[in-house]
């Protein structure tokens, strides 16, 4: 008779490691610093904030993190790649979709076709594709329509599809760029001040839909935001820039608490 190993199994150790690690970037324009020490993580299925005073060089750390620009030192790693410097297209292809604060897009395509138009891996594209397998490219396009349909439902803009994006008022515009960014089917949005120049009606309700995407899907956001009662109604932990650098990273509770925060918004005080 074999001898049994006595015990219950050895609890498996969870891995810690962050989905997004962005270390010591630097960026300067024309002499002038505008990041000098940005590092901060982003876990997984969070919806991190990072927030900061006019300047603080939230923009431009969300540049360099997303390819716009190339950082000039510093790193950027996600999901245990190194992505630094990487072009947008190529970082798309890791699962890092970005969106704009200005809704960017064709005011004379349809809600539907500017879904389609950012659908990935569309074998129609490709002129052998299309001119010897036209089925192939058919069967993709009609799951690019129903994931397309299936992304306006999901952000109450099913009964505008057919209609043109230069006829959405502000809040669509900005629900159309968050579906243009599920349509690449990301593990990781960057969203750059969803709620901007919208009413305070529907800055809430895309701040439930960012929270729905997070919680059901798994989702993961980093949001640039200037409104901080969204950023405390959606966003744990808030990472706080000032002067080009990474200031905190903490709950919404703790950042509002601290002293160097406060300074930093408000000013320094005798």
């Amino acid at each position: 008779m074999e001898a049994q190993t006595l015990g219950a199994d050895p609890t498996p150790i969870p891995d810690t490691t962050p989905l997004m690690q962005v270390k010591g970037l630097q960026r300067s324009f024309y002499g002038v610093r505008a990041l000098t020490d940005a590092s901060f993580d982003v876990a997984q299925g969070t919806s991190t904030a990072l927030i900061g005073p006019n300047g603080a060089g939230k923009t431009t750390a969300f540049n360099c993190i997303s390819g716009v620009i190339p950082p000039e030192a510093g790193s950027v790693h996600f999901a245990g790649t190194d992505i630094t410097g990487l072009t947008p297209d190529r970082i798309n292809a890791h699962g890092v979709v970005r969106t704009f604060q200005i809704a960017r897009g064709f005011p004379t395509l349809t809600v539907l076709e500017t879904l389609l138009l950012h659908g990935d891996d569309q074998p129609g594209e490709r002129m052998l594709t299309a001119l010897f397998s036209p089925a192939q490219a058919r069967r993709r396009e009609t799951e690019l329509v129903e994931r397309a349909h299936g992304v306006a439902k999901r952000l109450k803009l099913d009964h505008v599809i057919g209609n043109l994006t230069d006829a959405l008022s502000g809040g669509q515009k900005k629900l159309l760029e968050i579906g243009r960014a599920l349509m690449a089917q990301p593990r990781m949005i960057l969203l750059d001040e969803p709620v901007a120049g919208v009413n305070p009606t529907l800055s809430g309700e895309i701040a439930e839909r960012i929270q729905q995407l997070n919680e059901e899907d798994d989702l993961t956001f980093l949001i640039v935001e200037h409104d901080m009662d969204i950023v405390a109604q959606i966003c744990n932990p808030v990472v706080v820039m000032a002067e080009g650098r990474t200031l905190m990273q903490g709950s919404f509770e703790d950042i509002a608490a601290d002293r160097r925060v406060q300074d930093a918004y408000l000013g320094k005080r005798g």
